[in-house]
């Protein structure tokens, strides 16, 4: 069997990110309608078992790096154990989580035990209103404890990724860029992709990565480019002078960097998905449910990745294709 995934335009995928839940304990501006979306039931959502089964596919296909997201992952029961048995895959070198950090500080240690590696956080502001008014909830507090629990225990790096919104989080820029001076954290400033903006016609646009940049050299210091390493990913990073973390810059919007995508999305309903904004779904849960057998299942896995874009399309898809079960 191949150890290698290659899509039709040549690119190796190396990533897989798999949601686990499409529940969520924030309701951030971007992500959901006021009114809420439609949840999955229990019988939809994979199992974890079931994850697994699937995960073990990518792995003989050469997918060593797995990412655990949600909605927010730590609110599914087991998710522990979950990331122990996926730790413990033989073949699988690197598990990270994508959490709101909202429950962190109560699991960083256990998760740290369980093998996972590495966490990110989404955190969008330190400013508690404009926290309050992005997410819906008064939890700034938990979630900054979490961080610094998860540098605790161990994690590194731990990743802040921060979704940049226009009119919203602009002067949080600054203070985000300071906190790299003293603390062992990447910062990463994300470009809004227009995921989701037909359903959400009060959601922020973005700004431009670039004008990152710009703020943190006039308000902080001048920013040195850093060389590009392995965990960086799609981010282009930075540091200021003397700082014990770094700064990144991730810009899918004004950078179009489809070109060097590597990855793949396990949504939580158990369809495979090439492209975060593509409308392309492709159902693995149901043959496996069916008892499809393993050679079945890589080649519904590779029919998938075949499928997967050269860029991502114009057009933003709906909020309800689910964004809460994709994972971002």
């Amino acid at each position: 069997m191949s150890n290698s995934l290659m899509d039709a335009y040549g690119r190796t995928i190396q990533y897989l990110r798999v949601s686990i839940t499409d529940l969520c304990n924030l309701r951030c501006i971007y992500c959901r309608p006021p009114e809420g979306v439609p949840l999955v039931t229990h019988e939809e959502i994979l199992r974890y078992e079931e994850i697994l089964a699937i995960v073990g596919i990518f792995r003989d296909l050469g997918i060593k790096k797995i990412r655990v997201t949600g909605g927010e992952p730590l609110v599914r029961r087991g998710v522990r154990e979950f990331i122990a048995r996926l730790a413990a895959m033989k073949g699988i070198e690197d598990v990270g989580l994508t959490t709101n950090g909202v429950l962190l500080a109560s699991m960083a240690k256990d998760l740290r035990a369980a093998g996972l590696k590495r966490v990110n956080v989404s955190l969008d502001s330190m400013d508690r209103e404009n926290f309050r008014r992005i997410t819906g909830s008064d939890k700034l507090e938990l979630v900054l404890k979490g961080i610094r629990e998860a540098l605790a225990v161990g994690f590194s790096p731990v990743k802040i990724n921060v979704v940049l919104l226009q009119g919203i989080n602009e002067t949080d820029v600054a203070e985000f860029a300071r906190l790299t001076i003293h603390e062992p954290v990447y910062v990463r400033f994300i470009e809004r992709m227009p995921f989701g903006s037909e359903s959400l016609p009060s959601s922020p646009d973005s700004f431009s990565a670039h004008r990152v940049l710009e703020m943190i050299r006039k308000e902080v210091g001048e920013l040195k480019i850093m060389d590009r390493e392995p965990l960086d990913g799609p981010a282009t990073m930075y540091t200021l002078k003397g700082a014990a973390g770094r700064i990144g810059i991730i810009d899918p919007v004004t950078g179009h960097f489809c070109g060097t995508c590597n990855r793949m999305r396990l949504t939580a309903r158990g369809t495979l998905r090439p492209c975060l904004l593509g409308s392309a779904e492709i159902d693995v849960k149901t043959p496996l449910r069916h008892g499809a057998t393993p050679a079945e299942l890589t080649e519904i896995v590779r029919s998938a990745v075949l499928a997967k874009p050269v860029g991502h399309p114009g057009e933003p898809q709906r909020m309800c294709d689910g964004m809460n079960t994709i994972g971002g």
